[in-house]
């Protein structure tokens, strides 16, 4: 199965994710690819390859009807992402970052922490990867 913060940072693939959050409340039947393909302003083969990797990371589940899909989320998944964030917004909570004089201050600076955490550690992985023989 893919890396979950892999399959996230694609913007489209986040974009897929909220639309069928939104739509999980209208419709519990699920949502058309051509739903997805309209409302994103995509091309089909592009919303099936996001999809397809959407799929394989059991981000969302496919019921089939006929020869139509209708794709609904699967959020437990996303409790790996929720695992690593947790930390980080429980240090911007328990008071003002160095320099903060807001809560809001404080969480930019928590999300600005995440975001250089995160591409910290991919950089330190892909480095790490690349020095295994035979990759």
């Amino acid at each position: 199965m893919a890396d979950i913060f892999d399959v996230i940072a694609d913007g489209t693939r986040r974009d897929i994710l909220q639309l069928l959050r939104e739509r999980a409340i209208a419709s519990e039947h699920g949502t058309s690819v051509s739903y997805i393909v309209s409302e994103l302003g995509v091309s089909q083969p592009t919303v099936s390859k996001h999809l397809k990797v959407l799929r394989e990371a059991e981000l969302v589940s496919v019921r089939e009807e006929g020869q139509h899909r209708y794709y609904s989320l699967s959020t437990a998944p996303l409790d790996v992402v929720d695992d690593w964030l947790i930390p980080f917004f429980d240090e911007a909570l328990t008071g003002p970052a160095e320099g903060a004089t807001t809560l809001t201050d404080s969480a930019a600076a928590a999300a600005d922490l995440v975001g250089r955490a995160a591409a910290s550690t991919k950089h330190a992985f892909d480095s790490m990867l690349k020095r295994i023989p035979g990759r």
